[in-house]
């Protein structure tokens, strides 16, 4: 037995076995365990957590170079299991306003981190697919999850049938890689491609990069977003937003670095494109919505198409930027979808409707403000932390000579701005609609509070948030 693997391992171990116990007690115990597991899977996440400081001065190749442990996979993990803790936490009270809270759910979350933690860890092809499809078969049943509403059984099975096919064709980007270097691991592929890309290389390369961007819903694979967010129950969008994009843009930026490298002029053109037409579309297609989730759905394809800005640069600097571009977009989409489930009637029934918004300021002075802050973040609008992640990827495309992108990106950043800023001058200016009930929850308010005071003061947090970007980038090198 390889012990020091299993170590290494220890993250994806600790959430397995506590994902099958829990699924045990909410087999016998049925839904009235539902908060029960729900505390346990959080304190399952805490404890895997702590796990990655055991092994962060003890990390290398597990399992003969199909996982690694390091600190780009530990920067990923931190995000992942913070995005699913949060995730578990605000469901119940939502559940419990339709009567469908399911006991289920939590344990969904857990098996779903521990795909998404092989997916960061991976350092082979092999490992990637099996690390995503884990994802992904949990997520297909938590985005259909409430059961009794259309909306999320018509996002179940939008999402499982375009996720089917996205995972089809990056298996066959992966056996076309196996077929012409004659390896699935990283690093074989890179010795392969470092003496020139054939023909079937490139090939194999545009499928797996094709497959990732279904992943990260970077345009022009975008089509599942809005309709999956909208259906989907608001707790599993705000997972869906945020855990699954840091683990998708994680793995692409480790296949990218390590396993392409030496290819980097050839998918570099692929990643720019896209770049620029996630930025673009996602700022265009948003002005017209009137659903809050939609409007985030478009905002998430926009933010992904900035983060891949720092990709497309190809160095270290760029890689750096990207993690800190998903720390900072982490915090900026869970406080907005915190502040989304504070949308409530006076019955307590959830409200999407962004015209609901208006005269919010006068009705819930501490939930606008709240809003407005990532609403202004989420536009780049400094000195808020959202203006420093877009700063960072723009200089580290400057630095690798795509001043011209950067400065298109900079651009385009002022389409986007338009629809953030038409949610702030709804709340703030426009006639008040009917008031929503009050804030029902201390956790989701507590929460919402320490979001905002993270975006506001960040900037004290900087020498931290570089160090460990740095290190995470340098470990890809």
């Amino acid at each position: 037995m390889d012990t020091a693997s299993l170590l290494m391992t220890a993250p994806e171990l600790i959430l397995t076995g506590a994902g099958l116990i829990l699924m045990l007690i909410a087999a016998y115990a049925g839904d009235g365990s539902a908060r029960l597991v729900s505390v346990l899977a959080v304190a399952a996440l805490a404890v895997a957590g702590v796990s990655l400081t055991g092994i962060a001065g003890h990390g290398g190749d597990a399992f003969d170079g199909l996982y690694v442990a390091d600190a780009f996979a530990t920067f990923g993990k931190v995000l992942i299991y913070v995005s699913a803790a949060v995730a578990i936490i605000i469901a119940p009270r939502f559940f419990a306003a339709g009567r469908a809270i399911r006991a289920e759910y939590p344990v969904l979350i857990l098996f779903a981190t521990v795909g998404m933690g092989l997916m960061v860890s991976a350092r082979d092809m092999l490992t990637v697919y099996i690390g995503l499809e884990l994802n992904s078969l949990a997520a297909y049943v938590l985005a259909s999850f409430m059961r009794q509403d259309s909306r999320s059984a018509e996002a179940g099975l939008k999402y499982f049938v375009l996720g089917a096919l996205a995972s089809g064709i990056l298996l066959y980007g992966m056996s076309l890689l196996y077929g012409f270097t004659g390896s699935t691991s990283f690093a074989g592929i890179a010795t392969a491609m470092g003496d020139g890309l054939s023909k079937g290389e490139l090939f194999g390369l545009v499928f797996v990069l094709t497959g990732l961007a279904f992943k990260i819903s970077a345009v022009p694979f975008h089509m599942w977003t809005p309709d999956v967010y909208e259906g989907a129950p608001t707790p599993v969008t705000a997972f869906f937003a945020s855990a699954p994009k840091v683990a998708a843009m994680g793995v692409t930026v480790r296949i990218a670095m390590e396993a392409m490298g030496s290819a980097l002029h050839s998918w570099q053109q692929i990643v720019i494109f896209v770049a620029l037409a996630s930025i673009i579309f996602g700022a265009v297609a948003a002005i017209g919505q009137t659903n809050i989730k939609r409007l985030l759905a478009y905002s998430s394809i926009n933010n992904v198409g900035f983060a891949l800005i720092g990709l497309a640069a190809g160095t270290a600097e760029g890689v750096a930027s990207v993690m800190s571009y998903l720390a900072i977009y982490v915090v900026m989409t869970i406080g907005s979808f915190l502040c989304v489930l504070q949308m409530r009637d006076v019955n307590g029934q959830p409200v999407e409707e962004i015209a609901s918004l208006s005269g919010l300021s006068q009705s819930r002075k501490g939930l606008a403000a709240a809003m407005a802050i990532f609403m202004f973040s989420l536009a780049g609008i400094p000195p808020l932390m959202g203006f420093w992640a877009k700063f960072l990827v723009f200089d580290a495309a400057v630095a690798a000579g795509l001043t011209g992108l950067a400065a298109f990106g900079i651009a385009a950043s002022v389409i986007g701005a338009f629809y953030y800023l038409k949610i702030i001058k709804t709340m703030y200016f426009d006639a008040p609609a009917d008031a929503y009930a009050p804030a029902g929850s201390r956790i989701e308010s507590a929460l919402i509070a320490v979001c905002a005071v993270i975006i506001v003061i960040g900037y004290l947090l900087n020498p931290l948030l570089d160090t460990a970007s740095a290190a995470a980038a340098a470990a890809l090198q």
